[in-house]
């Protein structure tokens, strides 16, 4: 039996949460254990979910990934997954899933000084966001701040994307508005 210890993972409550599942083999048996109870199991046949997920979740058999829709603050929690492989070795991976509260919409600023226009990007979290900049689909940076080219006119658009795990948000700004 392999068995790896404990994966943090965070889910945002409302979201859809899928877990981060890495398995090389196909799958022939399936069970998810949440807090040592069974969440959902796949025999090779039928798939059964128990009442905790129950119509809002699903799991996927080709790779044993579950997903949780609508998270909410209850599916907290130690999970387990114990499978079998294809040549009939099992393994055991755990996750410790953390529900939290969405962060704000981004708030986009840009302040000017005498040579630069620079682009600031801010959101309520309490854990750190990966922040991505883009100019239409152009993807520029990866960073809260962004120093914006001189070549790049007053009329083009950027956008500030935060994301968290699988939580996506987005707010955009003009350029003009770096001149009022």
């Amino acid at each position: 039996l392999a068995h790896i210890c404990c994966e943090e993972v965070f889910g945002i409550v409302g979201e859809s949460f899928t877990f981060p599942v890495k398995i090389n083999e196909k799958t022939v048996e399936i069970l998810w254990k949440k807090n040592k109870h069974k969440a959902a199991e796949w025999d090779g046949q039928n798939q059964t979910y128990f009442p905790s997920l129950r119509q809002r979740s699903l799991l996927n058999e080709e790779n044993g990934r579950l997903t949780i829709f609508k998270l909410e603050y209850d599916d907290a929690g130690t999970y387990v997954l114990e499978y079998v492989d294809s040549v009939n070795k099992k393994y055991n991976l755990t996750f410790i899933l953390t529900v939290l509260d969405p962060p704000s919409q981004p708030e986009v600023s840009c302040n000017i000084s005498d040579v630069h226009r620079v682009l600031i990007c801010r959101a309520d979290f309490h854990k750190p966001l990966n922040y991505t900049w883009k100019f239409g689909d152009a993807l520029v940076a990866h960073t809260q701040e962004y120093f914006v080219p001189d070549h790049i006119g007053d009329s083009e658009k950027a956008t500030c994307l935060i994301k968290f795990s699988q939580m996506e948000k987005s707010s955009e700004i003009s350029l003009t508005q770096c001149h009022q």
